[in-house]
């Protein structure tokens, strides 16, 4: 296996365009008028902006991380006010997250920062947002049409992601192949959705026509309940040979679940997952490849965004480079593109890229 690897531009020549819900990108009326494009825009620091940083769910590492990165770059950009990071308890409904939306406006927020959780729900509070002067930046899991939605911070594109899984599931199982279930976070969650569809066309592909997916089943990102489908999971299909889950919470559950089962010798873990939390698994075998990126790159790159729109820095549309303070993915300055992972939307988006794999070489290192 390899240490590590970022995702081949020749991957995606693998994969179809994965088509999410259609509809009418809307944007607030300062985002209508693109400014003409020259040199990369530049962040003026200490402009007073009252930031709302939200995730899916508090109490889950990677959002944790997010808003560590997203501190980082409030004290570079000496925002006299602090962001705040709120949002529903793991284990709330996922529309819960749409109330904050709905009272940002109210509250004096100049932007929401969100990581949806309620699919296309969430949407007509977006729109509202944006129609009261509250701009809407999401990151890591966008509105699927885009409606209600200024611009998207992608951690990585959504379908070499399907690609990189279809891979790790080849490497585990073997040229022979085999069953593979898949434990996801919510049927609602727009990243999920397209990260699962990515896979299931990857897998079309002649390289991977011994692997066969049996079912998915959604833990809702709580431990207990994706310990508990993972457990289920291992009982309805004893020849199952991998459990693919593209969430943090779902991988560590999965592979608890199977250690103590006794099973990992025969029923193997991969998806997506932080090195701390997986190290034991992987070094044992029970997981031996997964992937992930930096969400504290990723809070921070939004952050940076969402400062440069709601100070008039950037409109918003396709087209706007900006610089932000460090490298980021080894990069100081990103475009504003059409998101072509949602090609029949007016959805924009910001690559940050890549991700790396994971396995016994190099999980230990980065796990520090």
């Amino acid at each position: 296996m390899r240490a590590s690897r970022t995702a081949a531009a020749g991957l995606s020549a693998m994969l179809l365009a994965t088509t999410l819900s259609s509809g009418a990108l809307a944007q607030s009326p300062a985002a209508s008028m693109a400014a003409p494009m020259g040199s990369p825009a530049v962040a003026t620091p200490g402009q007073d902006v009252k930031m709302l940083l939200l995730p899916k769910f508090l109490g889950i590492l990677p959002f944790d991380q997010a808003n560590q990165g997203a501190l980082e770059a409030a004290a570079e950009l000496q925002n006299p006010t602090a962001f705040t990071f709120t949002g529903p308890a793991a284990g709330d409904p996922p529309a819960t997250q749409i109330d904050y939306v709905t009272n940002a406006p109210t509250q004096g927020y100049k932007v929401v920062m969100m990581s949806n959780n309620a699919g296309e729900q969430t949407s007509a509070a977006a729109v509202a947002a944006q129609a009261a002067g509250t701009k809407v930046v999401t990151w890591d899991s966008p509105i699927p049409s885009g409606v209600g939605e200024n611009v998207f911070v992608a951690q990585v594109d959504f379908n070499e992601i399907g690609g990189v899984m279809a891979q790790m599931s080849r490497d585990i199982l073997g040229p022979d192949g085999g069953t593979v279930a898949i434990l996801s976070a919510g049927p609602d969650s727009a990243n999920q959705n397209a990260w699962n569809a990515a896979y299931a066309e990857a897998l079309k592909a002649p390289d991977f026509a011994n692997i066969t997916v049996v079912e998915t089943v959604y833990g809702n990102d709580s431990a207990e309940d994706s310990y508990n489908q993972a457990n289920a999971l291992l009982e309805k299909y004893p020849d199952l040979g991998l459990i693919m889950s593209p969430t943090s919470v779902g991988i560590v559950a999965a592979a608890k679940a199977v250690t103590d089962a006794g099973l990992c010798d025969t029923v193997k873990i991969s998806g997506l997952g932080l090195p701390a939390d997986m190290l034991d698994y992987t070094l044992s075998g029970c997981a031996p490849e997964f992937t992930l990126w930096s969400f504290v790159d990723l809070g921070y790159l939004t952050y940076y965004v969402s400062y440069l729109m709601a100070t008039g820095a950037i409109q918003g549309v396709a087209g706007e480079s900006f610089d932000i303070g460090r490298p980021v993915s080894g990069q100081t300055t990103f475009t504003i593109t059409a998101d072509p992972t949602r090609p029949d939307t007016e959805a924009l988006r910001v690559l940050m890229g890549p991700f790396t794999v994971y396995d016994k070489d190099n999980v230990e290192a980065s796990s520090k």
